[in-house]
């Protein structure tokens, strides 16, 4: 096999007002130590914490970037301390933010934050889950702290704002699985008919007051709120919305302050970040594989499916420039994944 491996990345951050321009480079294919797998690239999903890389370098930084977070692919070889994935084995997974990402032939990542692939399902349908389904499983059931047993769920719901989006997609399936009653807002009717396709049973409008609706179908507020969009153009409707003693999770900062009411309400407001353990490299990290593991289960016995939408090939600067551009457009619906082999 080569030692070089083409991987596409970008050295100068350019006009962030449009999608990165991809370079496809040569480079030395990394050996891997300690927990490390060499995974060879199948698929590849775009998500805007790549392209909110790409925001935050500084315009003397021209030192390669390569993003690209979510991956499906082949391990190649191992680490000398791996005990959880050997070669040939399909894996799925997330990476990490401190790391190079998965826009390459091939790619390091920490076995530790790797799952087993969905047999059921091909390398781009499982492409558009490790990400968004680690924020979906994290928030609900870590952060939120709901249990996964239906049964302690009875009668309580949750409100996901942002349901047709990548994480949307896959937060509304899981909640419906957990027992929960699932709202979730939409504004254009394909991502209102996308969302009750998702797990969602009820659906409301993002861009109108939440309280109102959701007492025009007969729900006096929610137990939980799951903030996918700007969490501080919703503080104030979430506020009305969630019940005394209720939590809220967004995984977008709140630049502005919690609205008061909150504390008359006892409310716990948490955040959600996929990427805290592995970059401080929390003794929990390993929590990651076992989620993974288990978003794959539930995909092959189908409780859950792909959240996949619309695939493009190969793996190219000018494809993910496309893909980023349409994912900057905030109009997308599901996953855009882009299928290999890695090209220049």
């Amino acid at each position: 096999m080569t030692s070089k491996m083409t991987a596409l990345g970008f050295y100068k951050p350019g006009n962030i007002e449009q999608p990165p321009e991809f370079e496809a480079v040569e480079l030395d294919r990394p050996e891997p130590e300690g927990h490390d797998l060499l995974v060879e690239v199948k698929a590849v999903s775009v998500n805007p914490t790549d392209y909110k890389t790409r925001d935050s370098k500084k315009p003397d930084d021209d030192s390669l970037t390569i993003v690209g977070r979510d991956v499906a692919g082949v391990v190649v070889s191992t680490g000398s301390d791996c005990s959880l994935f050997k070669e040939g084995d399909e894996v799925f997974y997330a990476g990490t933010n401190v790391r190079a990402g998965g826009h390459s032939q091939f790619h390091l990542v920490d076995e530790r934050i790797v799952g087993h692939k969905p047999k059921k399902l091909d390398f781009a349908q499982a492409a558009a889950l490790p990400l968004t389904g680690l924020t979906a499983m994290e928030a609900l059931f870590v952060r939120l702290g709901i249990s996964k047993n239906p049964q302690d769920n009875k009668g309580k719901n949750i409100l996901i704002i942002g349901a047709a989006g990548g994480v949307g997609s896959i937060a509304t399936q899981i909640a419906n699985l957990a027992g929960l009653t699932v709202i979730g807002t939409a504004s254009r009717p394909e991502t209102v008919e996308w969302a009750k396709n998702h797990g969602v049973h009820h659906t409301i409008n993002h861009h109108r007051e939440l309280l109102p609706q959701l007492k025009e179908l007969d729900i006096d507020g929610v137990d939980y709120i799951f903030c996918l969009t700007n969490v501080d153009d919703h503080m104030e409707g979430m506020a009305e919305a969630i019940r005394p003693q209720g939590k809220i999770c967004s995984i977008l900062p709140a630049f502005e302050p919690l609205e008061p009411s909150l504390f008359g309400k006892s409310v716990t407001f948490v955040y959600e970040l996929m990427y805290t353990r592995s970059m401080y490299r929390t003794e929990d990290m390993i929590e990651q594989h076992h989620l993974l593991n288990e978003l794959s289960e539930w995909a092959d016995s189908g409780k859950v499916q792909s959240t996949l939408n619309e695939t493009m090939a190969p793996v190219n600067p000018a494809n993910l420039k496309e893909a980023y551009g349409k994912l900057m457009s905030g109009k997308t619906i599901g996953k855009i994944v882009l299928e290999g082999p890695v090209e220049k």
